[in-house]
């Protein structure tokens, strides 16, 4: 930076507001919602929508559950004028919904925007004029009374073409543009001035927008602004108190909720933060916000997804992968510590409980996303990211000393090819480390019978195998099939295997589940080794287990080995 910052920027002075409120309070309820994404939102776009774009992108907005939806600038092209024509004529706006359109302080602007709502229910016209000192001395070359007076003419103006068609429901919304550079005295008095002459009542509000038209302070700051408003408007009671945050600081989001604590009413912004420079303030941060906090925000982000493909498409803008809630990867969790603690959460979340589950601070199924995603395995991971992927995508519930030994063979494999391992990737080495294991033992059969009835004292074992491709059939017997298996092999080997750990669970439900069967062994008083089997019969799978343990044993002593073996070595 080459410039002395303390001699070329003007810093924000604070607002006087000692006995503020806002920093006690809470957001209990959603405020009104404003869509401004066909309009403010569009404007800000390289290539704005046409109108059959705009018609899909505003049948979006109804279906979230917007009731005001600021449609267009009718004045400023023909492509919006036809565009509030054709919802008005084709009667696509819904009982409930509110169309809301934006003009400037002249007359001929209003009257055509006017002219565009003609046959409307209800409709909110929107006109503003700037009122900050910088805009009234460069742009506009005049000073208060004239800024003043400007607002004064316009919203005579409005007044008297609304008067004229009484078979609309007229709203009237004022904007103080650059509200957030103007002086709180002078906002007031324009306010003030505006809604004397409009003589808005508790039945019949009128709204006060009050824009962070470009965001010049810390949003405490902007709080204070507003509460200072809300405080100080003449016909408070019949004012709808409306903010517009833009997010040239980067903290559009929170400039909004402390506002919404200061007294706001209403807050106007944009699917995902589209707008003018860095954007409008994102609606959808700010209702999932509240819904995280137990606050049913009105809207439906159920489809979370399609509503972002939609956007994106409309827009020709895309959603960052880390945009709040949204994006592709902010459910998804890489490093192997965060893995591990989203895993414990999952296993011990009970249905109906208050969700708890570390680093994720909102159901990904809320938002119709699935659980698949929230756990990817590279590099960084580690065993909890591994096994959730397993248990959550193939249903294998792998015992924490499994999880371990398995991950150092996914990390060889994410080293190694320098990239994220898939769900598949993983599978498919589960696959060839533990569960397709045929040298040198390869199982053909097995026979078993139980004595001693339904309390079975005794169990025999009959395996019929190749070995190195010759047949081989060994029985055993023993407390149970694991134990008379055991033996048969122990026997026939003529070493020893000692079973460390079992673990069984069903592989999904119903009639035709499978097993799956967990084996921690320990051969020939080697370091121990698992082997896992998978069968309808849970014996079958059990006795697989030992012979994928037993395999893994003879290519870890240096008998024929696989690619998957080294990576375990």
């Amino acid at each position: 930076m080459i410039a002395n910052p303390a001699t070329k920027y003007r810093a924000f002075a604070p607002v006087s507001l000692p006995d503020r409120q806002w920093p006690n309070r809470v957001i209990t309820q959603p405020p009104i919602w404003m869509s401004t994404d066909l309009r403010d939102g569009n404007q800000s776009l390289i290539d704005p929508m046409s109108v059959e774009t705009k018609l899909r992108f505003f049948d979006m907005l109804v279906e979230i559950g917007f009731t005001e939806i600021e449609v267009a600038f009718p004045a400023a092209s023909d492509t919006d004028f036809n565009f509030v024509r054709r919802l008005i004529e084709e009667n696509r706006i819904p009982d409930d919904v509110t169309i809301e359109v934006l003009t400037q302080a002249r007359e001929d602007l209003i009257a055509r925007t006017i002219e565009s709502l003609q046959g409307a229910r209800r409709a909110i016209v929107h006109m503003y004029n700037p009122t900050a000192p910088e805009f009234r001395r460069i742009v506009y070359n005049t000073d208060r009374d004239g800024a003043k007076a400007i607002a004064e003419q316009g919203t005579r103006w409005v007044k008297e073409l609304t008067d004229a068609r009484p078979e609309t429901e007229w709203v009237y919304q004022y904007s103080p543009e650059v509200f957030s550079g103007t002086e709180l005295d002078f906002a007031v008095e324009v306010c003030n001035a505006v809604s004397a002459i409009w003589g808005p009542t508790p039945e019949r509000k009128m709204i006060f927008n009050l824009p962070a038209t470009v965001e010049m302070s810390t949003p405490n700051i902007y709080a204070d602004q507003i509460e200072w408003m809300h405080r100080n408007l003449a016909r408070r009671d019949s004012i709808i108190l409306s903010v517009h945050p833009h997010n040239d600081r980067g903290t559009a989001v929170a400039a909004a909720e402390l506002a919404v604590m200061a007294g706001a009413d209403r807050v106007e912004g944009c699917l995902f933060g589209n707008g003018e420079r860095t954007g409008n303030v994102d609606i959808v941060t700010l209702a999932l916000n509240l819904y995280t906090q137990g606050v049913h925000p009105g809207l439906d982000f159920s489809r979370i997804e399609a509503i972002r493909h939609t956007v994106e498409e409309c827009n020709q803008l895309p959603v960052h992968p880390r945009h709040p809630y949204a994006g592709e990867l902010v459910f998804t969790a890489f490093s192997g510590s965060h893995q591990d603690a989203i895993k414990k959460g999952f296993e011990q979340r009970r249905q109906g409980d208050i969700w708890e589950i570390p680093y994720l601070p909102i159901d990904p199924a809320d938002l119709s996303r699935g659980y698949e995603a929230v756990v990817r395995v590279n590099s960084q991971s580690g065993k909890g990211g591994v096994s959730f992927v397993l248990q959550q995508k193939f249903g294998l519930e792998l015992p924490r000393r499994l999880q371990i030994e398995f991950s150092r063979v996914v990390k060889q494999f994410t080293d190694s090819e320098g990239r994220e391992a898939t769900s598949a990737d993983i599978y498919a080495m589960f696959e060839r480390e533990y569960l397709q294991r045929d040298e040198p033992f390869h199982l053909v059969d097995v026979e078993m019978v139980s004595h001693g009835g339904e309390r079975a004292s005794n169990t025999e074992v009959m395996i019929d195998y190749h070995e190195n491709g010759k047949a081989q059939r060994v029985a055993g017997s023993g407390s149970g099939a694991i134990e008379a298996a055991v033996a048969a092999l122990s026997a026939t080997r003529g070493g020893t295997i000692r079973v460390i750990d079992y673990h069984e669970h069903a592989l999904g439900t119903g009639s035709e589940v499978e097993a799956a069967c967990y084996i921690e062994m320990q051969i020939d008083n080697q370091p121990a080794i698992f082997g896992v089997g998978i069968d309808r019969n849970i014996v079958g799978a059990a006795i697989k287990a030992l012979f994928n343990g037993l395999n893994r044993h003879g290519v870890a002593q240096g008998e024929p080995a696989d690619e998957a073996a080294e990576a375990n070595a």
